[in-house]
């Protein structure tokens, strides 16, 4: 592989067997290296490849300033998360990881610490991405000697959350705000206190997190359920359903999205189901 430019001693770009711009990194790499000074595969640790153009210029810049410890260990987060989580990730998470990790390590070096006020939702709302956040903390704190913290876990949960979803202009915050408007409604509707530890829970927000998606994303879902079956959904979880079309109601007037019969049915099932585990 030869050198086309260097970023730091670890860092370079290069091109692989398909002629692609990769980042390669690796300790010492470039050390007393210059442009078009050939390096061996072998000592290369791990390259990356970012389709998108403005995303690769973005995490060279990032890379010129950033040490390369941060960098191994945002990718051993992002592989335990692709692992935990087996949903696609987006690129710019690698980028995204990196540059929060710098700072909030700096940041606590320098005795400043930022709460995160979305904490509880975070745990509440995404357990998967928050146990990735929490076992990133610990992968810090081992390798630093820094403990960040929940609050850090919950910030590292919010960056996977944004990197599952459909576009760049879904923001994690609006989601988890927009999550949480639905579980009161449904909470206030029924006068009951949800329980987030059961599975029914669990289900309801991970249903949630979709729905919330396609809302942010007006992508609605195609009905494909007939009305006969919707007529039988209705008559059998009547509460559930007017709780349903309550929440309709008000995702039509605040976010200017109109829930299909598929969507109705969807969630009057999951909302009848944690109800009742509720009152049992």
């Amino acid at each position: 592989m030869q050198i086309q430019k260097i970023l730091n001693n670890n860092v370079v770009i290069t091109t692989d067997q398909k002629n692609n711009e990769i980042v390669a990194m690796g300790r010492g790499l470039a050390f007393q290296k210059k442009i078009g000074d050939e390096i061996a595969e072998t000592a290369i640790d791990k390259t990356y490849h970012l389709a998108n153009s403005d995303l690769f210029l973005k995490f060279q810049e990032l890379l010129v300033d950033v040490p390369i410890s941060y960098v191994e260990i945002a990718n051993d987060i992002i592989d335990e998360a692709k692992v935990t989580l087996k949903n696609p990730l987006n690129d710019s998470l690698y980028i995204s990881i990196t540059d929060h990790l710098y700072a909030a390590i700096q940041r606590v070096k320098e005795g400043v610490r930022v709460r995160n006020l979305l904490l509880w939702d975070v745990k509440r709302l995404f357990p998967d991405e928050f146990s990735v956040g929490v076992s990133a903390v610990k992968k810090i704190k081992g390798k630093f000697k820094i403990d960040l913290g929940e609050d850090e876990a919950g910030n590292i949960a919010l960056h996977l959350v944004n990197a599952q979803t459909e576009s760049d202009n879904e923001d994690a915050y609006l989601m988890a705000e927009l999550m949480q408007e639905i579980i009161q409604i449904t909470s206030y509707y029924f006068k009951v206190q949800l329980d987030e530890e059961s599975v029914y829970f669990y289900r309801f927000t991970t249903h949630l997190r979709f729905f919330a998606s396609r809302i942010m994303n007006q992508r609605q879902l195609t009905d494909e359920t007939d009305d006969e079956l919707l007529l039988i959904i209705q008559k059998k979880y009547q509460n559930a359903y007017q709780c349903v079309e309550r929440i309709a109601d008000f995702i039509s007037k605040k976010y200017h999205y109109e829930m299909s019969n598929d969507e109705k049915l969807y969630l009057t099932i999951h909302i009848a189901r944690l109800v009742q585990k509720v009152n049992q």
